[in-house]
Parts: C-alpha cells; structure tokens; sequence
C-alpha cells in the first residue's frame, strides 16, 4: 500500500471519528459544556505530553512559547480553537447538530474568504461564486429563522482563523496542539478547582470514564490528520474532509432526531452547490500546478 493510499484512509478515518463524535458528546448532554471542555484539554494533554514523551520531544514545548510572537500566535490559537471546541460541545449538547454540520460545510468557503482578505490571495471565478452562494445560503437562514446561524458562523469562523494562525506557527502539528492545550490548562483546572469546592463536580464511574475517552477522541483524529496532510493533496484533503459534516448531519437526522426545518431543506443545497463550485475550482488548480 503506498503512502498516498494510506494517507487517504487516515484522512478518512479522521474525518470519520469527527462525524460521528456528536454520538461520544450526546453521552455527556447532562453536564454542563464548560466542565466537558475542560475535562476534554486536561486530558488531551494527557495523550499529547506522552506522545511527545515517547518520541523524546517534551523539549520541544518551551520552544514553542520562546518569543513574544511565538506565545501570541499560540495564545490566539488556543482561543480560537477552545471557542470551537466548546461551541460545538454545547451545541450537541441542545440539540443543535444540524447547525454545527453547517458550520464545518462552510469552513472551507470561509477559509476562502479569510485567504482572500488577510493573505490577498485571488479568488477565481468559481471560488467567488461559491463564496457568494454559501454567503446567500446563511441569509436564507437568518431571514427564514429570524436570527443568524451564529453557532454555525462562529464554528466555521474560529476554525477558519485558526488554520490562518497555524499558517505562521513554527512549529510541528503535535508540539503546537500541545503547547495550545497547555495554555488553557490553567483555565480548565482552575474551573474544576471551582467546580468541586462547589460541589457541583460530575465524578460518576460512567462520566469519568468518558471524560478520559475524551483524551483520545480529540487526539487520534489529530494525529491522523497530521499523517495524511503529508502523504496527500490538498486538494483531496479538502474533499474528503466534507465526510465530516455529511456524518454530523446524518447523526443529527437520524439517529439524534433533530428537526430539519423547511429553510434547512432551503439552505443546505444551495451549501452542496457551493462546495461544488468550490472543489471543481480547486482540483482544477491543482491540476493546473501539476501539469
């Protein structure tokens, strides 16, 4: 099996665990997001230091967090992706799947923009109509449910300036992903400290055990992810990464029963017609810059 196959599977198996993980989170609806969030970073870190540990690269950390702009790119990235982290564990959590999927449907047209406006990157014809589309696609719901999808916009945003952020961060996808969860542990204990002086501490056998899962859960795909982005195009990164959402929102429908309303119904294929647009424009260009 060559490299370029086994980075496809890993890339799908990443995206497969991050489809089906409003399932893991659903298990944990009765505790309040924050205590998951915090459970969720104490033990990420948990796997990352000893990934890092066993690789002899516990080292690395310090350096990560070295200069000033080093700790600030960093520092940024933690808050963006804590704010999705929480966002999306809050969002299963009331039944408000369907809204995350569209979050991650629109990450990639929103990282089109963000590319457009910060780094001045050219929009092709395509691009801009997709952009367009999944923009009129957000107004269809904003008029239609009478408020803006903000959990969506705030998922595919934070994600959007997170990969924008991890565009000048130094260092490797590990040690970055560590020192992030790192900078926020100091939060995360600090609101469980509270939480047990409080009382309100959820310790049960079967909650702690999933709060563990949680370790692995955010790291495997991580590191999977990682794997295949070096083995593969980007341009079939970006493809096979829309198996996340379409998996979020077959658990929504189907399994968590959530109710698709008449401007979802509205909104979501004008979304698939975007991202249509979007990965004809970018395998042309990929094929363009390899011929």
């Amino acid at each position: 099996m060559g490299d370029s196959t086994k980075g496809v599977l890993a890339m799908a198996a990443a995206c497969t665990i991050w489809g089906l993980s409003p399932l893991f989170y659903a298990l944990l609806s009765h505790i309040p997001p924050m205590e998951v969030l915090a459970h969720r970073t104490l033990w990420s870190l948990v796997i990352f230091a000893g990934i890092l540990a066993l690789q002899g690269r516990l080292a690395e950390l310090p350096a990560a967090l070295s200069t000033r702009r080093r700790f600030l790119l960093v520092a940024l990235s933690t808050a963006m992706i804590s704010v999705n982290w929480f966002l999306f564990i809050y969002a299963v959590g009331v039944g408000r799947t369907v809204e995350a999927s569209l979050g991650y449907y629109i990450y990639p047209l929103v990282a089109v923009a963000i590319g457009a406006v910060v780094l001045r990157e050219g929009l092709g014809a395509l691009q801009a109509v997709a952009v367009a589309l999944a923009a009129g696609a957000v107004l269809i719901l904003t008029v239609g449910l009478g408020a803006p999808p903000w959990i969506s916009l705030t998922l595919a945003t934070t994600f959007g300036v997170y990969g924008l952020l991890k565009r000048w961060v130094t260092a490797g996808p590990v040690v970055s992903v560590t020192s992030e969860v790192l900078l926020f542990l100091p939060l995360a204990l600090g609101y469980l400290i509270w939480l047990a002086a409080e009382g309100g501490l959820n310790l049960s056998p079967g909650d702690m055990a999933l709060f563990v899962a949680s370790g692995p859960m955010t790291a495997v795909p991580l590191i999977l992810f990682s794997y295949a982005a070096k083995r593969v195009r980007m341009a079939t990164v970006g493809l096979i990464q829309y198996l996340n959402p379409s998996l979020q929102f077959a658990v929504a429908v189907l399994i968590l029963n959530e109710v698709i309303t008449v401007w979802h119904m509205i909104a979501f294929p004008v979304i698939w017609a975007a991202l249509t647009l979007y990965s004809v424009a970018t395998l042309s260009g990929s094929r363009r810059a390899a011929s």
